[in-house]
């Protein structure tokens, strides 16, 4: 094959494998990735105070990054980690051993036995990933399922909505559903944490609120049956925030109870733009919660938006979050309910500037029209 001929096979190869590559990205990994691994997996070790010299930091962190890797592994693969470490050490001193009755082992195979068995960990522990991962996306459909696809169809209304998780499962959680009397049970919250924990405890919250809306529709009623479902099952971490409400189409009263979660915010049709809600403890904390409903018309042309605190806690690259400000005047211009909902993700997203999504995003907006 010709020079020319392997070179240009070469760089479709690499261009075919690198679509997409972000500089940006590759620049993360070392100054931003490479912390967070660092500190996820030193955290059970790093109980002491770093030294104040350059050369003690640096073999104090050796020390308990080598102890961190060790013990997350499982016995097997701890030894085989520590053996290649011991080999790759072994062949960087050059201890050349001729022991009797036992075959040379020359130093220049130490570094592909080290390596060797280094890569074969490494391969065990991406099938571990692998299958974790596969399972992850099996929950991540299941609750899925949980959220609504469609809007409802209700008459003089309309609605738009999505979620984004800042891991494979997210604890945020939406929702509407008819009631037999004609009203619509309006439903948002955000579960501590993401990740997994997180959305169990979404999955046990939204249980517990079709359950309450059977036995009684009002929302101080269904708030209790949740709270007192997550104080159960829960456990002492396993709270959540919770906006619960009830609309009435036809005159756009709302009835609602706002427990921990940030306010809504009810853009009226002349621009003004009003938050609704009052203090209250996030739900599964403690059994007895002053729980207290209140009411608001929603008039023709006004809009409702409702959602968790990772749209207003979107942090930019220097560090500053997008704040309630921000978001109020995104609502400001107003139209529809698709008008404003892609607004504002558009400016949270340009805000945001490829930053890591560190907590889950739901956001979602209910427009009267006008009359």
């Amino acid at each position: 094959m010709k020079m020319a001929e392997w070179f240009r096979k070469a760089e479709l190869f690499v261009r075919a494998r690198a679509g997409g590559f972000d500089g940006g990205e590759f620049q993360r990994l070392f100054d931003r990735d490479a912390a967070r691994a660092f500190d996820v997996v030193t955290r059970d070790h790093a109980r002491e105070t770093e030294p104040e010299s350059r050369v003690g930091r640096l073999f104090y962190r050796v020390r308990i990054l080598f102890l961190g890797l060790a013990y997350k592994l499982s016995p097997p693969r701890r030894l085989l980690f520590v053996v290649s470490i011991g080999l790759a050490v072994w062949g960087l001193i050059g201890l050349d051993l001729d022991l009797d009755n036992l075959p040379r082992l020359h130093i220049d195979l130490l570094p592909l036995l080290s390596i060797a068995g280094l890569v074969f960990l490494l391969v065990l522990e991406l099938a571990d990933r692998v299958v974790v991962r596969d399972e992850l996306e099996v929950a991540r459909e299941l609750q899925r399922e949980l959220l609504p696809i469609a809007a409802p169809d209700v008459d003089g209304y309309s609605f738009a909505f999505s979620y984004r998780t800042a891991n494979t499962i997210g604890g945020d959680y939406y929702d509407f559903f008819p009631l037999e009397d004609g009203r619509l049970a309006v439903i948002t919250g955000d579960a501590s944490g993401h990740g997994i924990a997180a959305g169990l405890v979404m999955a046990i919250a939204g249980s517990a609120l079709k359950l309450g809306f059977d036995r009684d529709s009002d929302p101080v009623a269904v708030t209790r049956v949740v709270n007192h479902a997550l104080c159960r099952t829960g456990g002492s971490r396993a709270f959540m925030t919770l906006f619960c409400g009830v609309l009435e189409p036809a005159t756009g009263r709302l009835r609602f109870v706002c427990a921990g979660h940030p306010f809504p915010l009810l853009r009226r049709a002349g621009g003004e733009i009003l938050e609704l809600g009052k203090g209250c403890l996030p739900l599964g904390i403690r059994f007895e919660l002053e729980l207290e409903a209140h009411e608001v018309e929603i008039a023709p042309g006004d809009a409702l938006t409702l959602y968790t605190d990772g749209v207003v806690e979107t942090v930019s690259p220097s560090g500053e979050t997008f704040g309630f400000e921000r978001l109020s005047v995104a609502l400001a211009p107003g139209g529809t309910s698709r008008v404003i909902h892609d607004r504002v993700l558009h400016e949270v997203e340009a805000f945001r500037q490829g930053e890591p999504v560190l907590d889950d995003c739901s956001l979602v907006v209910i427009t009267r029209y006008g009359g």
